[in-house]
């Protein structure tokens, strides 16, 4: 560490630097959270089974057959999200978003809606998330070792006598879409038979970080907490935006995100999606909030759109 560097450190509050050491694991590391609900509380029939991702790691993961049906939806989650969704109305998961992002998310309801439009559902949990396996000391490092995970299910799919063939699309959240975006990046090929993808909620971690330490009134530690968890990390937050891997995307792609998310600016998800370059791509955004989860929930309330950009291409 440069000498300019040790005396800034040093010159910081114990308190303070005690705070941002913990913002900058949490930045780093992937958080559990448990699985509160399964297909089984919307009558559907389901598979719970695991596969390995590109590197060995056992993903833990549901699949809801619909009958006779060629078509699949793979679903990717959020951080600290699992398969079932978040826990977020109860302790200590309740607290962990915000104001407005405070109420149980689960997502078997959009599974109950794929389903009833005439999808099989693989929702799987990523490494270090849900009941999947800890790999990585769990360590993120811009979407690297996630992007195994998503290369992973698809690579299982194809492996699967039931299930090769079928005409295949990801429905993947924020992480989940970061990591699909960067397993297109690094291998486009293993995407042959992807023929759409809905990727709500992509965003910058420099950009969340910053609002976050801004909220509680620690702006200015902005580069240092970048600093600290880039100990942990190798990489710098900057280096995981989906920014980077869109210009790889050439896959049909619908995006969408809260306009008032103040976790966020609309200008983030807006430029990844201008850097997309599939020339089939449709973006909208869900106005009249604040809340991050109502772009989780929104389509289990409001499927219309997603559902018609899904069944045209598939």
């Amino acid at each position: 560490m440069p000498d300019t560097q040790v005396a800034a450190t040093a010159a910081i509050d114990p308190e303070i630097s005690a705070t941002l050491d913990a913002i900058a694991h949490g930045v780093a590391h992937g958080s559990r959270s448990p699985l509160l609900h399964t297909p089984a509380e919307a009558g559907l029939e389901y598979t719970d089974f695991s596969f390995p991702s590109t590197d060995g790691t056992p993903l833990e993961a549901w699949f809801i057959p619909s009958a006779g049906s060629d078509r699949l939806i793979i679903c990717a989650h959020a951080f600290g999200f699992s398969r079932a969704g978040y826990p977020s109305g109860i302790e200590p998961w309740k607290s962990n978003f915000g104001a407005g992002n405070d109420y149980d998310i689960s997502f078997v309801a959009d599974y109950k809606v794929l389903h009833d439009q005439g999808y099989n559902v693989l929702a799987f949990d990523f490494r270090n998330f849900g009941l999947s396996g800890a790999a990585n000391g769990g360590v993120q490092s811009a979407f690297r070792f996630e992007a195994r995970d998503v290369l992973g299910a698809l690579e299982y799919v194809q492996a699967t006598p039931e299930l090769a063939g079928m005409k295949v699309g990801i429905f993947a959240r924020c992480m989940g879409a970061n990591a699909t975006f960067r397993a297109i990046h690094e291998n486009a090929s293993a995407f042959a038979d992807v023929r759409a993808l809905v990727t709500p909620l992509l965003l910058s971690p420099r950009l969340i970080l910053e609002k976050q330490l801004r909220s509680n009134g620690l702006g200015q530690y902005v580069d240092e907490v970048d600093r600290r968890q880039q100990l942990f990390t190798s990489v710098a937050l900057a280096d995981a935006s989906p920014v980077h891997w869109a210009p790889s995307v050439t896959i049909p792609t619908l995006t969408y995100g809260v306009r008032q998310d103040h976790r966020v600016e609309p200008w983030d998800l807006e430029a990844t999606y201008k850097a997309v370059a599939a020339q089939d791509k449709d973006m909208f955004w869900i106005e009249d909030s604040t809340a991050r989860w109502d772009g989780y929930t929104w389509f289990q309330h409001h499927p219309e759109r997603i559902l018609e950009f899904l069944d045209a291409r598939m």
